[in-house]
């Protein structure tokens, strides 16, 4: 007979980050691929806002939309990739993606959002580079189309 899976385990050993807050936005889970991709310890991180990893100039917006997931339960982005800037430990930019899923207790009052994410900043920069690249290119036709 197998046991249960251990899912502490099991989050510490995926590749993305896990990071869990609670409905006052307190982070309560931290993995080490959220080590790795923003820097900070669990011990850094547990007990800290989510401002730890959201720019200054998002942090309106993230905390509005935070509040209203928690007063309704409910989320549109349940299902959906969000694309959006974050912040490393050190201070650069990175670029991440992320999906999230909501906690509930028995009553089905919202005990918390979950959140996987993935560090999409080399991604982001090359296609950011492409689209120049394409840019440029379709600038220097234009320019040497005879008249």
């Amino acid at each position: 007979m197998s046991s249960a899976p251990n899912l502490t385990g099991l989050v510490d050993a995926l590749g993305d980050a896990v990071v869990v807050a609670d409905p006052e936005g307190a982070i309560v889970v931290w993995n080490a691929a959220a080590q790795r991709i923003f820097g900070y310890t669990r011990e850094e991180a547990l007990g800290r806002p989510l401002d730890l990893i959201t720019p200054d100039r998002h942090r309106r917006r993230h905390w509005d939309g935070y509040a209203n997931t928690m007063r309704t339960g409910e989320t549109k982005y349940g299902t959906k990739l969000l694309k959006v800037p974050a912040l490393h430990k050190d201070g650069h930019a990175l670029s991440i993606a992320f999906t999230v899923g909501l906690l509930k207790d028995e009553a089905g009052a919202v005990t918390g959002i979950a959140a996987v994410i993935r560090d999409e900043t080399e991604r982001w920069q090359e296609e950011k580079h492409l689209r120049q690249r394409i840019a440029d290119l379709e600038d220097h036709l234009k320019d040497n189309v005879p008249a």
